[in-house]
């Protein structure tokens, strides 16, 4: 069966909907049992031998023309491959049960549930296509799977959502305890115990001395804003020592600092994980304290990821048994996007 591309549509007559449409779910369907086909479908179908040409081409020089992108066709493939129908995301192409709204971000594909396709409405995942060396905005993902297809052709998917980050670790703060502000952390002589072993602020000089706590200068800053602690200068000389240190960076990182603790977070340095926190949902005490759940890496919210770097730090979060979330800082406002390795 012969074909005609049209725009950006490839288009099939004669008994193309019974062959194509109802029996294995591609393209849409028009009047008179003829189907509209993406060119990614169509070149599917060529691949398979179910199609003969389009304008008289056959699959290879289908593929290498401009109407197709290679890497979208090795994603469409590769699901086909696994067991699923899949549509081109076009409102006209879903049922009017799928919706396409993520927030605006771009979908290049439908996937629908094992056993069901484009006439069901139901949804398994939007999936999103991008090649290891594109730059992928941090703003586009969320409730979306991302598709990186490497240098060798080899497709990782990942999957994205925005999380409600919540917990239930609180403590009554204490007033005015004195610290002494150093270059980059302050000292607390004699604090209060509940400050560390209830609110898990600091690390104690000694594990058995309770008689020294050192603060991050985000804790301090944090403390000083609150009137937990009191060092010279006030929250405006810690907040100083920060940015001296990093830049705007310490402003961001503050800002979700604080967001985390106002949520019942308690978020403890995640360097070692090479992330900005790693973070504790429900403390009650140091002395029975379980693992962190999350590692958090602050960004900027124009921030682009490089799809390795992305890839990286999901497999780490996933080798030490944490989710990896990113929080995207827009002045005031912070999104919270999750990112996990999935198998469709």
């Amino acid at each position: 069966m012969d074909a005609t591309l049209s725009g950006d549509v490839v288009q099939v007559s004669a008994n193309a909907r019974e062959r194509y449409y109802d029996s294995r779910g591609y393209g849409r369907p028009l009047d008179g049992g003829a189907l509209e086909l993406a060119p990614v479908e169509a070149a599917h179908l060529l691949y398979r031998g179910d199609l003969d040409a389009v304008d008289g081409q056959a699959f290879r020089p289908f593929l290498t023309s401009a109407a197709v992108s290679e890497t979208a066709f090795l994603v469409y493939k590769d699901l086909r491959d696994r067991g699923f129908y899949l549509s081109p995301a076009r409102e006209e192409w879903v049922a009017d049960a799928v919706t396409l709204d993520r927030g605006g971000a771009a979908v290049d594909f439908v996937v629908y549930p094992r056993g069901s396709g484009p006439w069901d409405g139901a949804v398994a995942y939007r999936v999103a296509v991008a090649g290891e060396r594109e730059p992928v905005d941090a703003a586009e993902l969320g409730a979306v799977v991302l598709a990186v297809v490497d240098e060798e052709s080899e497709i990782t998917y990942l999957e994205t959502d925005r999380p409600d980050v919540e917990g239930t670790s609180e403590t009554a703060l204490p007033e005015s305890v004195a610290g002494e502000l150093l270059d980059e952390r302050a000292f607390v002589w004699n604090p209060p115990a509940s400050l560390y072993e209830r609110g898990f602020y600091g690390q104690r000089l000694d594990d058995q001395d309770g008689e020294v706590l050192q603060l991050s200068l985000l804790e301090a800053a944090y403390l000083a804003d609150r009137g937990a602690l009191a060092v010279t200068g006030g929250v405006d000389a810690v907040v100083d020592c920060g940015r001296a240190a990093e830049g705007d960076r310490f402003d961001r990182r503050l800002r979700v600092y604080t967001e985390l603790r106002e949520r019942g977070v308690v978020p403890k340095t995640g360097f070692k994980f090479g992330a900005d926190f790693r973070t504790y949902a429900d403390v009650e005490s140091v002395a029975d304290l379980g693992h962190s759940e999350l590692l958090v890496r602050v960004l900027s919210a124009g921030h682009e990821f490089a799809p390795r770097d992305l890839a990286l730090d999901v497999r780490l979060a996933h080798g030490v048994r944490k989710e990896m979330v990113f929080a995207l800082v827009d002045g005031e406002t912070i999104e919270w996007v999750s990112v996990g390795r999935l198998t469709p």
